[in-house]
């Protein structure tokens, strides 16, 4: 978990990453961070009950609508408290995604076992943000 090579490739390698907390309020992380990921050629899904536009991208209340509506995640990015993530990761595991990205605070060992063991890359406590231009410098 969070070697620099799977960070890498999970930043380089992926399309589609479902934003799990991103709702339409700009003081969040949440909301900067999926600015970044459409600036860095990521088409970003909003997760949120809400189900609201963000970014100009339609929302869905669950993973599995978003799966439904869309297609399978490349990563499944986390941004819910940490007692939440575990259920988030094992509905990112049941769509199928190929990394899952705990966001700074976000911190589940049992979840980031369970994504391991499903051999699903698993990022945890980091950012891309700070990961885009530590791994990939311009």
């Amino acid at each position: 978990m969070n070697r620099p090579e799977e960070i890498r490739a999970t930043l380089t390698d992926s399309t589609t990453w479902f934003v799990v907390g991103l709702g339409n309020n700009p003081a969040r992380d949440a909301y900067r961070i999926a600015q970044l990921l459409q600036a860095h050629g990521k088409r970003i899904v909003p997760i949120h009950p809400a189900a609201e536009i963000v970014h100009g991208e339609q929302g869905y209340s669950t993973i599995a609508d978003a799966v439904a509506a869309v297609g399978t995640p490349d990563v499944v990015d986390v941004f819910v408290r940490s007692d939440l993530a575990g259920a988030v990761a094992d509905e990112a595991i049941a769509a199928g995604a190929t990394a899952v990205w705990f966001q700074f605070g976000v911190i589940d060992d049992d979840a980031a076992q369970r994504v391991t063991d499903a051999g699903i890359t698993m990022v945890m406590d980091r950012c891309p943000a700070v990961e885009f231009p530590r791994l990939l410098p311009e």
